[in-house]
């Protein structure tokens, strides 16, 4: 039976064995704390591994613990993992600040790329929610808001291609394999940048989910073109394509951060075109992440932010909802 891994901001990690039916916290005995915050998740060849506001561990599923790894050593916020498609010993990190840094020994050794990412910005936190002041704008100072790296996509298809995405300054590439990144944001409706995918279908389109909605290029970010979908809310959270299915892809949606409703895409065209995949509702806030495996292509698991979790057994057709509430949720992975 897969193994479903899903990371909150502040209950640490919970783990299900039955597709995702009931959940249970992993302990502090596991050694990463039960109160910890967890923003990313990644397989890799010596196991999943977790990125922490503590730093980066690697699951020993033979001991059931969680194994501390030698971070990056000026930071130890990590808010995005991934690993190359042709080197399974080249990691890279992102992080808040946002910063990004590199592993060339599967995780053992980390250096500071020195990417010139902004640490913080003051921009995008104007409005004053409803419920603090009506009908009113308070003149407060500007709201510093750290950057972070919110997802890192090696191109499966150019290995010299890397993505990576911060929130909030931009989208950022690598033409080296991930040792240089520079920033390619012209034509972003906005520089909040949360999710990629790399569509070669007809040509190369490369696709970024943003708060003020979805963008593709066809130049590898040279120039970005806003596409709008079919929801009363442009806010756009993961995407992703379905293993084995160059041409089906999804797309989370919602009406904000962490929103009140949500909704989840499906496109059968490699992203040209998007309809509503219908989860069961309501959905209470926005939905931010999926998680698929090549093991088995059409088990699908969806989260909304605020704890909700959605499952799929047919490859996006049908969903059930998940019985099961959480907190807020940062990432979710499963596992064979």
């Amino acid at each position: 039976m897969p193994t479903l891994f899903v990371a909150t901001n502040g209950l640490s990690i919970w783990t299900s064995t039955d597709l995702g039916v009931t959940l249970a916290r992993m302990p502090t005995s596991t050694a990463l704390y039960s109160g910890s915050r967890v923003w990313s998740l990644l397989e890799t060849p010596s196991g999943l591994m977790a990125g922490s506001d503590s730093g980066i561990y690697r699951w020993d599923s033979t001991d059931g613990r969680w194994i501390g790894l030698p971070s990056p050593t000026d930071v130890q916020l990590v808010t995005a993992l991934a690993i190359s498609p042709f080197d399974p010993n080249i990691l890279l990190a992102g992080t808040q600040p946002g910063a990004i840094y590199r592993s060339e020994d599967g995780g053992q050794n980390w250096r500071n790329l020195h990417v010139p990412m902004k640490p913080f910005v003051s921009t995008g936190f104007f409005e004053d929610p409803k419920s603090i002041i009506a009908n009113t704008k308070a003149r407060r100072p500007a709201a510093q808001h750290w950057t972070r790296v919110t997802h890192i996509l090696f191109d499966t298809l150019d290995r010299s291609l890397v993505w990576a995405g911060v929130e909030i300054d931009g989208a950022w590439l690598s033409r080296d394999g991930g040792r240089t990144f520079a920033r390619h944001a012209a034509g972003l409706v906005s520089d909040d940048v949360h999710g990629f995918a790399v569509v070669a279908h007809a040509g190369r389109t490369v696709f970024a989910a943003t708060n003020a909605g979805l963008h593709k290029s066809a130049d590898d970010g040279e120039n970005w073109t806003f596409q709008q979908i079919d929801s009363e809310w442009q806010y756009t959270r993961s995407i992703l394509i379905k293993p084995g299915q160059r041409d089906t892809m999804l797309l989370t949606n919602g009406n904000g951060a962490p929103g009140t409703k949500g909704r989840l895409y499906k496109s059968e065209d490699a992203g040209r075109t998007w309809s509503d995949a219908h989860l069961p509702g309501p959905v209470e806030s926005s939905v931010y992440f999926l998680a698929t495996h090549p093991a088995d292509p059409n088990l699908i698991f969806a989260a909304a932010t605020l704890g909700q979790l959605f499952r799929s057994d047919d490859g996006g057709r049908n969903w059930i909802a998940l019985p099961q509430r959480l907190n807020e949720i940062r990432a979710i992975a499963w596992l064979p």
